[in-house]
């Protein structure tokens, strides 16, 4: 009976993650060049008085490693993500939560798609909502992570 129970339960949240994959990220849409956006991203996390870290630029990588594993054609036109701290937000949601350092740093993508160079998109982690219902500091860093990305598409 126990193994039946853990079974259904396995299912249960195997069926969960499922249907949430999809919320576990925003994505904006631009009609502006990826450079443009991607400036735009600077300049809005930069006028917040936030450190840029280090922007990662993920197409080369997966570009190099694709070819030499020989797993197929580009996954995009151009990627990059932009890794980012704000000592305050960071400080404030960690204080309530220590596990919260999973989000640091904040990390915020942008993208072309091989056959779609004329759109570019802007993505992060969503905060949930339960998060959010819960933790004022987890409402600031998902405003900031929304006005930075809306800032960035904007452009």
């Amino acid at each position: 009976m126990k193994r039946f129970q853990a079974f259904i339960l396995s299912l249960l949240l195997l069926c969960a993650a499922t249907q949430t994959a999809a919320e576990d990220y925003v994505v904006y849409e631009s009609d502006s060049s990826f450079s443009d956006v991607m400036d735009g991203l600077k300049l809005a996390i930069e006028q917040r008085g936030m450190f840029i870290n280090n922007v990662m630029h993920m197409n080369d990588m997966l570009e190099r490693t694709g070819t030499d594993l020989g797993l197929g054609g580009p996954l995009f036109g151009q990627a990059d993500s932009v890794e980012f701290c704000s000592a305050v937000l960071s400080r404030k949601m960690i204080s309530e939560d220590p596990r919260r350092i999973v989000n640091c740093p904040f990390i915020i993508a942008v993208y072309t798609l091989p056959d779609e160079s004329e759109t570019t998109y802007v993505a992060h982690r969503k905060i949930s909502a339960a998060e959010t219902e819960q933790s004022p500091a987890m409402r600031e860093v998902a405003a900031m992570l929304e006005q930075i990305a809306g800032d960035a598409v904007s452009w």
